[in-house]
């Protein structure tokens, strides 16, 4: 890797599944691994201990959001995420390249880079390959991701897809040579819809450019289970290993362990706190629907199986009363439960792969997704 004090060792292997270790200036990760979203540096009501007293090992948070408020000048003179948020492990930030696509209707796209109008006072902001390389490194983070031109995988878009990755690896190669800080890692994003030519094509091309680590772009956005594996397997066969592969954006517990098994070590996603707030939680027997009325008078916990605070202690009547109601911390317990399945999830997926049993744990967790508690 180019970056000074990071490594990344692969401690197991069975099949594709590897589990790894990623050490960076601010701790080590144990992978494979689930990262919270904080998009304003916090995940939303939770503070900080709670997520290390759940198992979260790395957060991430967002770039364009965080630009514009509070600003990265502001952050940065307040000691950077780690000392303006008090989470002291590892931080991911990701580019803005998402908001590509989800605010596409208030953007302008050209080869300079990407031209916003604000949704909070309608100001214009531009982001280009080079100066979202400066603003995250006055956020400090750990691991930086460049600017992507992110289009969701649509197969009658062939063109368009190409030129997209094209335009992502033109940017790569600038943000390449904006790097100033040598203690922050930066991540390439590979591009090319689930065409799986294109995806090597970016992949070894991203690969040439000698980042510290690669990610997986425009996926999770509409295309088959079968087509997403096969178009993140394609990739990493021009991917060097051991670097770092991160998997965005994903998903369902049975998404997560699909990319485990192509070899992903990094992923996150909003579908665990999201869902927990509107009362869809995660358990080892399939989804539970807290706020059906069969549960308002249930006094077991949310998942026997689990060991989170929520399931410790609390009954499913009283998360359905919290969630019913609209009581703040009926969101925020549901959020923890979720994000601990997550994260257990992962851990599981660790230890089945240096057991060799991971194909079991798959099969396992995939017959427990197909059910949903009514």
């Amino acid at each position: 890797m180019n970056a000074e004090g990071y490594a990344m060792e692969i401690e197991a292997r069975d099949g594709a599944a590897r589990a790894g270790r990623l050490i960076t200036p601010h701790g080590a990760i144990n992978t494979p691994t689930f990262m919270p979203v904080a998009t304003y540096g916090a995940v939303r009501g939770i503070p900080a201990h709670e997520l290390a007293g759940i198992g979260a090992q790395i957060l991430l948070a967002n770039t364009y959001h965080l630009h514009e408020r509070p600003g990265d000048e502001l952050i940065g003179d307040l000691g950077g995420l780690h000392g303006f948020t008090g989470w002291r492990g590892p931080w991911l930030t990701d580019s803005g390249g998402y908001q590509v696509t989800s605010l596409a209707h208030r953007m302008t796209l050209d080869e300079e880079g990407v031209t916003f109008a604000s949704p909070l006072d309608g100001k214009r902001r531009q982001l280009t390959p080079e100066n979202v390389i400066g603003i995250q490194e006055r956020l400090g983070s750990d691991i930086a991701m460049i600017l992507d031109q992110c289009l969701p995988p649509d197969p009658d878009a062939g063109l368009a897809l190409e030129q997209a990755m094209e335009r992502t690896l033109r940017w790569a190669e600038r943000a390449a040579s904006a790097r100033k800080r040598p203690d922050q890692a930066v991540f390439a994003i590979v591009q090319g819809g689930v065409n799986e030519g294109l995806r090597t094509r970016s992949a070894r091309a991203s690969a040439a450019l000698g980042f510290d680590g690669y990610a997986h772009g425009g996926l999770g956005l509409g295309e088959s289970r079968e087509a997403r594996q096969d178009a993140v397997s394609a990739a990493h066969e021009g991917l060097p290993s051991p670097a770092p592969r991160y998997l965005m954006g994903l998903g369902r517990p049975v998404d997560l362990l699909d990319g485990v098994a192509c070899g992903v070590d990094l992923f996150d996603c909003v579908v665990p706190t999201r869902n927990g707030r509107h009362g869809l939680l995660f358990t080892h027997q399939g989804v539970l629907h807290i706020k059906n009325a069969r549960y308002k008078t249930d006094d077991s916990p949310v998942d026997p199986a689990c060991d989170c605070i929520t399931c410790r202690s609390h009954s499913r009547a009283y998360l359905n009363h919290l969630i019913r109601c609209g009581e703040a911390l009926g969101s925020q317990l549901a959020a923890l439960h979720n994000l601990r399945f997550y994260l257990g999830l992962l851990e599981r997926a660790r230890r089945a792969i240096v057991e060799g049993g991971f194909a079991a744990l798959r099969t396992e967790v995939e017959a427990a997704s197909s059910e949903r508690a009514a």
